[in-house]
């Protein structure tokens, strides 16, 4: 079994592919007034995002990351800490847990990290990019699930609830992913690539990817309720 979701660990947020950190901003407010602990966005603007096609962009991230992680668990009162991914940004995470050398680094901070929580991350894909599918054959599912808890969280919505501009990607997305342009998700990722095997799961019903897809996304006010029990007890 993995640590208990009741500890006071501070949180560390990685957001999503050229989403900026204050749209975070609600998130780590919301995360921090429930755990009385402090949480951090790392910083990654659209420029780091774009360089993510490479493993050097993913490593610089990651490093930062890796910096925001060890600082806020040196002052947890358990030693660890909470990661929570948007999008990309849950993929990514997962490395952190590893020992493969990845970009001429290893990370293995599993010992540091309380629970991994992802936010409409897409796992697996049939047509993902190079780098997500090197995490899930290194790392399948919850890979340390014995030491992490790894929950996974997943958005569905319906088309006509998507912003227009949205609704003209919409199975376009889905069908690269799952090759199914009519299953159920989150405007860009499916339900089935969010949910992590061997996770916790939850699937939010009316829930899209992001602002840029619909009103109401994982980080908004409304929707922070119905996942962060999940985080913080």
């Amino acid at each position: 079994m993995g640590p208990s979701p009741t500890r006071p660990s501070p949180t560390l947020i990685l957001g999503g592919f050229l989403i900026t950190p204050e749209a975070y901003g609600p998130m780590a407010t919301a995360i921090g007034e429930r755990s009385g602990q402090p949480v951090a966005v790392v910083p990654a603007g659209k420029g780091d995002w774009l360089l993510t096609s490479w493993s050097l962009g993913w490593r610089r991230l990651l490093d930062r990351s890796q910096a925001l992680l060890q600082e806020l668990a040196s002052a947890s009162p358990t030693g660890r800490v909470n990661l929570v991914g948007h999008s990309s940004g849950g993929v990514m995470l997962r490395l952190l847990l590893g020992d493969e050398p990845f970009a001429g680094r290893v990370f293995g901070l599993r010992e540091q990290v309380d629970t991994l929580l992802s936010l409409g991350s897409p796992h697996s894909a049939l047509r993902g990019t190079p780098l997500r599918r090197l995490v899930d054959q290194r790392y399948p599912g919850a890979f340390f699930g014995d030491q992490v808890r790894y929950v996974s969280v997943a958005g569905a919505i319906e088309p006509a609830q998507l912003r227009p501009r949205a609704r003209r990607l919409v199975r376009r997305s889905y069908s690269a992913i799952s090759n199914d342009p009519d299953c159920r998700g989150d405007g860009l990722v499916p339900v089935s690539s969010a949910l992590l095997s061997g996770s916790e799961q939850r699937l939010l019903e009316g829930v899209g990817h992001g602002g840029w897809f619909a009103e109401r996304w994982y980080g908004s006010p409304e929707v922070l309720p119905r996942w962060l029990d999940l985080l913080v007890a």
